[in-house]
């Protein structure tokens, strides 16, 4: 799963506070809990994803910071200032809808300027500032085609040429790539993140899809059932998420179900019916509670054959993380493959072996009786 490896870093605004402060903020429509006591520090300049499911108060939360819903109770802190009492165009925010709401009968030109003319700006500052966009987002050649003329990508600059064009303090992003297909969506994350950066602005996105998230966002929010459940940078998600939700919907899991059998400061020994996992750094629990183990498919070998001790982490692992199984179903992705081997247990696991060679060398296949295994060190205990 890609990540952005070179994130513009936040910084802090001038008396040390964060730039977006989000304090309990609560909205219940009836008696439903869309969001539920959200408490959110967000630094300037920073890039923050909301990511979760349809429904679980992502945005609404956006809406909220645009000023189209107002909160049932809670404060957020822009700059400093209390904004709920502001109507949206008193807030210093724009915000870029998924479908982009471009005017069909205006071009490019004067879908950017738009707001600069409610403004009352000036024309010449107008023309000065909408040329400034067209630069900024490449579009100068375009500047006199409407937006049916245009691809989906480049209407999504144009969309973003426009919200930034009023310098907004905080821009809204709500599923920003979503109305394009799957390899232009690739292209523009990080053409888009460039963008941003240029203009160092700080930015909300709201968004379902996870690979966005990790390529576009310096941190991320995982959402459910209004609540956020965790913040952190992409890789502080994927490798060490805090519950079996954040686990399961960022990337692929396989979640072993067991017992602490010894829980000491340096290593857990967890007994599941698949086998006895060895881990090899301590966790805050008890002997005897239930645990689950969780490991990425991407940290599993598979092989015809027994691992060999020396390629365990240590030796203290041999006899453990270790199960046997047969391969019911694969998928060469070319990249990859994909292989699913329901083990003696009973328990289906995924497993992705890379293809760096043009050659496979380990040729399994269907039917195959095979050995997977992982080292303690890839592995992490979830208790919640």
């Amino acid at each position: 799963m890609a990540t952005n490896p070179n994130p513009k870093p936040a910084t802090a605004s001038a008396n040390g506070k964060p730039f977006l402060q989000i304090k309990r903020i609560v909205k219940k429509f009836d008696d439903v809990f869309a969001v539920d006591e959200v408490t959110l520090d967000i630094q300037q300049g920073e890039i923050f994803a909301l990511l979760g499911s349809s429904g679980c108060g992502k945005s609404t939360l956006l809406r909220m910071l645009a000023g189209f819903e107002a909160p049932t109770s809670g404060q957020i802190l822009l700059a400093g200032q209390d904004i709920v009492g502001l109507a949206p165009y008193q807030r210093p925010i724009n915000m870029m809808f998924q479908s982009y709401a471009l005017f069909p009968h205006l071009t490019v030109w004067d879908n950017i300027a738009f707001g600069l003319h409610r403004d009352g700006m000036p024309k010449d500052e107008i023309a000065t500032r909408v040329g400034q966009m067209l630069d900024l987002v490449q579009l100068k050649a375009y500047a006199k085609r409407k937006p049916h003329q245009l691809s989906g990508g480049q209407q999504q600059r144009v969309a973003l040429a426009r919200s930034l064009a009023k310098r907004p303090k905080l821009l809204l992003l709500d599923e920003p790539l979503g109305a394009l297909d799957a390899k232009l969506r690739e292209r523009t994350q990080l053409e888009l993140v460039g963008i941003i950066e240029q203009v160092g602005v700080t930015c909300v996105m709201v968004t379902h899809d996870q690979e966005e998230a990790m390529t576009m966002a310096t941190r991320i929010g995982v959402m459910s059932e209004g609540k956020i459940l965790q913040i952190g940078k992409p890789d502080e998600i994927y490798e060490t998420p805090n519950c079996r939700f954040v686990a399961d919907f960022i990337g692929s899991v396989n979640l072993f179900k067991g017992v602490v059998e010894v829980d000491e400061a340096d290593h857990v020994v967890i007994a599941s019916p698949e086998c006895r996992h060895y881990v090899s750094h301590g966790i805050t629990g008890t002997e005897g509670m239930e645990a689950h183990v969780a490991v990425r498919p991407e940290k599993i070998a598979i092989q015809t054959e027994p691992p060999a001790d020396a390629e365990r982490d240590s030796l203290a692992e041999v006899g453990f993380n270790m199960a046997q199984g047969e391969i019911k179903d694969l998928a060469y992705l070319g990249s990859l493959t994909t292989y699913h081997v329901r083990l003696d247990s009973g328990m289906v696991v995924k497993v992705t072996h890379t293809n760096a060679a043009r050659r496979d060398s380990t040729n399994l296949t269907w039917g195959d009786r095979v050995y997977v295994w992982w080292c303690g060190s890839d592995v992490v205990v979830l208790t919640q």
